[in-house]
């Protein structure tokens, strides 16, 4: 039988990654690297003659004095934690297949739980703005799906209270092959919110395949073709087979999230959808990953605690 090519492919070992970022000093390093790629240049006035305060661990500018630290305006701002707990995490979020749960990481890296709850969220927040920026093109496969049980108030079906509405889509490749994923999680199923979602995140003039939910239709009206499945009276297409990836797909994300984590709260939970749409998205590049991320969180601006408590913004 023939290896899954996704499966079995060479990620970043445990040896490789503590070679890499196993010392402060090596972490600050790579941070600084990255920061700073043609090398430091004052954020203030532009000038690139610094020299560095070990003590105080800044960078002062020798033309205007200024003062700055290498995580200042980053994800890792007024962080207590040593870079190198931050890298391990950032590696231990990004290797695991179905994720990690806070509680895990706390007891594998040794800090406390709230302490890796705060960690894993801005880490979370990081990917999640990374995928905003990115807007699903081609052949896209949409469908709705539902977090959450029932309640037992009498009420069923698609309005049941407890249920939180999400939607699922998928850009495949010309051979049919799943390539980007995006899962969002919205109020309502209405045309209005159809069409907002779309504006966003989909590119104009991509083709667009759903069943036969009447709000769907609703992204047409930025651009894009849409081509509804009805799978209850038709049998032109078998559903399965069309949806088949995306159901797929939505099955593993119920699967990690319930699996990986206790309990996960609405208001958080879009985080923990771009988590793992963040990892399925770079699936083949398993061995990068840590240094995209990190690389990203040095230009992601700080998110203080009393942001992370409020209610995510759905979309």
């Amino acid at each position: 039988m023939a290896k899954n090519k996704i499966q079995f492919q060479k990620g970043l070992s445990l040896t490789e990654f503590l070679s890499q970022y196993g010392t402060e000093e090596q972490c600050r390093d790579a941070l600084f690297r990255m920061r700073w790629p043609q090398g430091f240049q004052c954020p203030k006035c532009g000038h690139l003659g610094y020299c560095e305060i070990r003590d105080r661990k800044v960078y002062q500018c020798y033309k205007c004095h200024a003062q700055t630290s290498l995580i200042q305006g980053t994800i890792f701002a007024d962080t207590k934690l040593p870079l190198k707990i931050w890298l391990m995490s950032i590696y231990l979020v990004t290797q695991a297949k179905d994720g990690i749960s806070s509680l895990n990481l706390a007891r594998t890296i040794g800090i406390s739980s709230n302490a890796a709850l705060r960690m894993k969220h801005k880490l979370q927040q990081v990917m999640k703005n990374r995928d905003d920026c990115k807007t699903l093109k081609g052949l896209l496969l949409i469908d709705d799906a539902y977090w959450g049980g029932k309640k037992r108030d009498g009420k069923r079906g698609r309005g049941a209270t407890g249920k939180m509405p999400l939607l699922a889509a998928l850009s495949l490749s010309p051979e049919g092959h799943p390539l980007f994923l995006k899962i969002s999680h919205l109020t309502s199923f209405t045309k209005d919110e159809i069409s907002a979602w779309s504006a966003k995140h989909l590119r104009p003039e991509s083709h667009v395949i759903s069943d036969g939910l009447n709000c769907f239709p609703a992204v047409t009206k930025n651009q894009c073709q849409h081509e509804p499945i009805v799978t209850s009276t038709g049998r032109k297409y078998d559903d399965r087979k069309v949806f088949q990836w995306l159901n797929t797909v939505i099955g593993n994300v119920k699967n990690a999230l319930h699996g990986t984590h206790h309990a996960i709260s609405g208001r958080h939970l879009p985080r923990y959808l771009a988590e793992f749409c963040y990892r399925f998205n770079r699936r083949f590049q398993l061995h990068t990953m840590v240094n995209r991320l990190t690389y990203v969180a040095l230009r992601t601006q700080p998110v203080p605690q009393r942001l992370l408590k409020l209610a995510e913004v759905r979309w």
